[in-house]
Parts: structure tokens; C-alpha cells; sequence
């Protein structure tokens, strides 16, 4: 524990160094870790097959849910994303220095508002080994040093993506030690009680375990703890477009946070509609637990399961939806209020003032319109890589890209002003003038 401290601590001075390294450098090391997992493919895949065969195995011994061996699976269409991850991150503006606002207090004297890094990140993660690609390069990109805690259930992976990047990184001119690999249980509670030395958690896995880490940690933490995302089917929805987006909310990767959970529909549409979905669902594999109203639309050689009051809160992450019928858009957004997780929701609907209702009263990070709930990812939202979801409503909210890892400083130049000119009967008067002065240090 005391050596675990130690490391976290010389990561911290390390980012120091790190948060003043040039843009340059920086892409260097990002294309050298690129590389690196590129011509490391088969020792990677050889570490995950080690993980995934031992969680397989606990699966069939029911110590394991399906969907957590689902999530760790890693394979070459898989590096080839981490690949593409870091790639984008390289073609991202550097963040660091650049300038928010500049305010002209007086002639020689200006304030600007400049981007900085955050400082020393802790990333505590269950499952997916790709969070170490997307995390480490978001991180370097932004200045940040980060400690990681990956899953046990993933350590042959996270280690071998882990040293792979990192080895790369410090080649390339980044200050070693800056990025730490966290590998036992007891590291975690050891590393919520260093609020001194980690300026921000990042917890990545499932409600429960990111509601213990905010539970039990006095260090700000930025994350969600629960995906439970909706997709509403109004009354004026396109058939095709609702059948394709609520399918793929569902069904093309069950097992993380941004897929569908509860499926609303309206009731004008709910005898056109329902039956078609529940044949699509029924082909893909999916259990439905129904309420009443719907149960009443299902056809009858499609097996349903009939709605618990739990339902309406699941996570399932899983082939598992649930679903219900509604009156108005009124009583779905109030549903969505009531039941959700303020991750990602969306409406299906050829009203364009519907659309602006539902965009406006529904309380998530994420609300979309006519368009599957799986898009709420950072790499499709162009930040090259994500760091987390957050439903937090300060400092960052949805997918975290690289802005999420920035904070700022004010910077204040001057010429030998001093404030007692500007107090007292003859006192000076500041300007305060916005400018478009960029700061050049």
C-alpha cells in the first residue's frame, strides 16, 4: 500500500511535467502508441484469452454475468478501434493554453482565461479493456497524469495494453512514471482516501460499483451511476424509423450503458406498431417484460414476460427491454423523469414541435431525436475517445472527451500596476473590455 502511494505521488509531480509538455512531443508519443498497438496484436489477444477463458468459466459457474464476459472480450476489429481512438485523439486541437476570454482591465493590463489540465486523474474501471487506450491518450493529449484500476477480471488484458502504451509513451518523450497501473481490490480503498493527491475519479462499471466509489470518497467524482435510457415512440413516428431506431437501441451491443432499456409507446400507435416490434425483437433474441397494455398488442405466438414495478428501474444490459404504454408525450416525458438515469434518451417523431417538447423537459445528458440511443458515445461524438458518461450537471455531462480533463486558470499581464491607483477619491477606472487577445505563453 505504502509503495502504491509512493507511485501515486510521483505521478503527481510527473504531471506537472507532463501538463507543460509541447504539442508536438505529445502527438509523437500519441502515433508511437498507435503503433505500438498495432505490432503487439497477437500478445494482446493472448493476454484476453487468458481472461476471457477464466471468465467464462465463472460464468458457468454463475459467479459472472453473461454481459460482464461480453464487455471484455477483445479482438482484432477491437485493437483496430483502439487504434482509430488514438489516432483521432492525435488529430485533436491540444487543449492546454489554449485561451477562453481575455477582458482588458486597463492599458497594459489584460486577464485572460487560459485551459489547463485537471492534475491527477484516478480511472477505476470493471471490465473493457479498451478503456486503458481511450483513458491513457485522452489524458496525454490534455496533460494529465492518470492512475488506473482495472477490473481483476480483465488484469492479463489491462496489463499487457497497458505496459504497450506506456512504453511507447515514455520512448516518445513523456515523463515516466505519470501514468500508474493499479492490479489488487485493496488498491481502491486506498486510493479513495488520497484526496490530497487525485483531483478526480472516474468510475467506470456498473450503478452499484459507481455509487460505492461516490459513497466513499472525499475527491470530486465525475461518472454515472446507472444507463437506464428510453426510447419513446409518439403517435406521429415514422413506422420504419421507429422499428430501426428502437431495434438498434436495443439489440446491436446490449451490454453497455448507452443501449435501451424500457421502450415507450403510444397508445393511438400501440396496435400498428407493437406487434411489428415484437416479432423484431423476438428474431434478435429478446426477452420482453410487458405491462398490461402492451401485453394486449403482443401477438400470441411471441413469449412475453409480464412487467415488475422493478422493472421501470433495471439496468439489464442485456437482451431485455422492457415495455410500456402511454397517452401523451406529457405522461412519457414524466415517465422518463421518474424512471430514468438522465443518461441518454430519445423520441421517435415526425412533429417538429414534439420534438422541441421532448428536447427541452427531458432531464438527461443526452436526448435525441429520430436517432438510435447507441450514438451516445464519445468517439461518434468526434472527441476521438471518451473517458466516461457523465450525468453530472456541473463541470462536464455526456460523453467526456477531452474537454471533461481541462480546467482553467486566469492570467493576469500587466506593466507594474498596483491596486492603490485604483481605490481612493483619484482612483483609475478599469476598462473591462473584452478582447480577442490571445494568450501567447
Amino acid at each position: 500500500m505504502a509503495q502504491l502511494t509512493s507511485r501515486i505521488k510521483e505521478a503527481r509531480e510527473a504531471s506537472l511535467v507532463l501538463a507543460a509538455l509541447d504539442t508536438g512531443t505529445k502527438n509523437n508519443a500519441l502515433k508511437a502508441m498507435a503503433a505500438a498497438l498495432d505490432g503487439n496484436r497477437e500478445r494482446i489477444l493472448e493476454a484476453n484469452r487468458k481472461d476471457v477463458s477464466a471468465a467464462e468459466e465463472m460464468s458457468r459457474r454463475g459467479e459472472m454475468p453473461a454481459s460482464l464476459v461480453k464487455r471484455l472480450k477483445v479482438d482484432d476489429e477491437k485493437i483496430s478501434g483502439m487504434v482509430a481512438g488514438i489516432e483521432d485523439v492525435t488529430r485533436l486541437e491540444d487543449p492546454v493554453g489554449e485561451t477562453m476570454s481575455a477582458l482588458k482591465l486597463d492599458e497594459g493590463l489584460t486577464l485572460y482565461q487560459v485551459k489547463c489540465p485537471i492534475g491527477m486523474l484516478g480511472v477505476i474501471f470493471e471490465s473493457r479493456p479498451d478503456v486503458v487506450p481511450q483513458i491513457l491518450s485522452l489524458c496525454l493529449k490534455s496533460g494529465n497524469g492518470v492512475a488506473f484500476k482495472g477490473g481483476s477480471e480483465a488484469s492479463n488484458s489491462n496489463r499487457v495494453l497497458f505496459d504497450v502504451l506506456t512504453e511507447a509513451a515514455y520512448s516518445a518523450g513523456v515523463p515516466r512514471g505519470a501514468f500508474v497501473l493499479m492490479e489488487t481490490r485493496e488498491d481502491i480503498g486506498a486510493i479513495l482516501g488520497m484526496h490530497g493527491d487525485i483531483d478526480l475519479l472516474i468510475p467506470r462499471g456498473s450503478n452499484e460499483f459507481v455509487r460505492y466509489i461516490q459513497e466513499n470518497t472525499r475527491i470530486p467524482v465525475l461518472g454515472h451511476s446507472a444507463g437506464i435510457c428510453h426510447v419513446y415512440v409518439d403517435d406521429e413516428a415514422d413506422m420504419d424509423i421507429a422499428l430501426a431506431v428502437t431495434l438498434d437501441s436495443k439489440v446491436q451491443y446490449p451490454a453497455v450503458c448507452n443501449a435501451a432499456e424500457t421502450l415507450l409507446v403510444n397508445s393511438k400507435i400501440a396496435g400498428g406498431f407493437l406487434p411489428m416490434m415484437a416479432k423484431l425483437f423476438k428474431e434478435s433474441g429478446v426477452e420482453m417484460r410487458v405491462d398490461a397494455r402492451a401485453k394486449a398488442f403482443v401477438p400470441k405466438d411471441v413469449a412475453i414476460v409480464d412487467a415488475k414495478d422493478e422493472d421501470w428501474d433495471a439496468e439489464y444490459n442485456d437482451m431485455v427491454i422492457s415495455i410500456a404504454v402511454v397517452d401523451s408525450l406529457d405522461e412519457a416525458i414524466g415517465f422518463i423523469n421518474r424512471h430514468g438515469s438522465h443518461h441518454t434518451d430519445a423520441i421517435v417523431t415526425r412533429d417538429g414541435g414534439r420534438q422541441s417538447e421532448f428536447v427541452r423537459r427531458v432531464d438527461s445528458a443526452d436526448v435525441f431525436v429520430n436517432a438510435s440511443t447507441r450514438f451516445s458515445d464519445g468517439f461518434r461524438y468526434g472527441k476521438g475517445a471518451e473517458v466516461g458518461i457523465s450525468t453530472n450537471k456541473v463541470h462536464s455531462r455526456g460523453p467526456v472527451g477531452m474537454e471533461g480533463l481541462m480546467i482553467y486558470k486566469y492570467v493576469l499581464i500587466g506593466n507594474g500596476q498596483v491596486v492603490k491607483d485604483y481605490v481612493g477619491k483619484d482612483a483609475k477606472r478599469f476598462l473591462h473590455q473584452r478582447t480577442d487577445e490571445r494568450y501567447g505563453g
